[in-house]
């Protein structure tokens, strides 16, 4: 089964920030309180860092090893950022929704338009975008320093495209603040399970039991 067909019970979150605003000590949260949620593990260029393991963190590959996948059809998006490629599995994504997997993607605005671009007009697959913030740019900078992984030089880097990123936040249902993580991990946690109610993936998984009480829908 592919995209193009209507069974999708699973839904698509893609949860993005600039860097250092703590998206991924979120996720990580959010996917021990909500296990039943499988993390999508992008290919990049990206150098490992100390601490990163291979189809862990990332599955890490060479640049020509990326263009060469990306030429084949192989990602669902991918984009260039800070100088390195990121893309996300097609395949995987596509078995996950057929079995009533709910997926959820960290990435960047880029690969979030162009995951709505491909999806646009279509009910079968449930998209949510959520969009976390830094309290302030002075804290953003506070998180980038204080975690030591990447040089003055990278951090400045980083900053700087802060900016241009936090732009792109309107694009999103749903921002939310990281000032509080508490107060940020249950608000994440209560939009991700919203998405399990939608009428497509509730028609998917519930495809007898509606046509039973007569509920159709148009799934195009």
């Amino acid at each position: 089964m592919s995209l193009s067909e209507p069974a999708f019970a699973g839904s698509l979150l893609m949860v993005v920030a600039p860097s250092g605003a703590g998206k991924s000590t979120l996720v990580n949260a959010l996917l021990e309180r909500l296990p039943t949620i499988r993390l999508s593990i992008s290919h990049t260029t990206r150098p490992p860092r100390p601490k990163d393991r291979n189809g862990v963190q990332y599955h890490f590959v060479s640049p020509d090893e990326f263009r060469q996948m990306e030429a084949d059809g192989d990602f669902l998006e991918w984009a260039e950022v800070h100088g390195n490629y990121y893309g996300t599995s097609r395949k995987w994504i596509e078995d996950q929704l057929v079995r009533d997997v709910d997926v959820l993607l960290e990435i960047d605005w880029q690969g979030a338009r162009q995951i709505r671009q491909r999806f646009a007009g279509s009910s079968r697959v449930s998209v949510t975008g959520i969009f976390i913030l830094p309290p302030s740019f002075e804290a953003l900078e506070h998180r980038l320093r204080t975690r030591g992984e990447d040089s003055d030089s990278v951090i400045s880097r980083r900053l700087l495209a802060a900016g241009s990123e936090i732009a792109h936040a309107p694009e999103f249902e749903h921002v939310i603040i990281n000032q509080d993580f508490a107060t940020a991990l249950d608000e994440l946690t209560s939009i991700v399970k919203a998405t399990r109610t939608r009428f497509a993936a509730q028609h998917a998984r519930n495809h007898e039991l509606f046509a039973q009480l007569g509920i159709g829908g148009d799934l195009t």
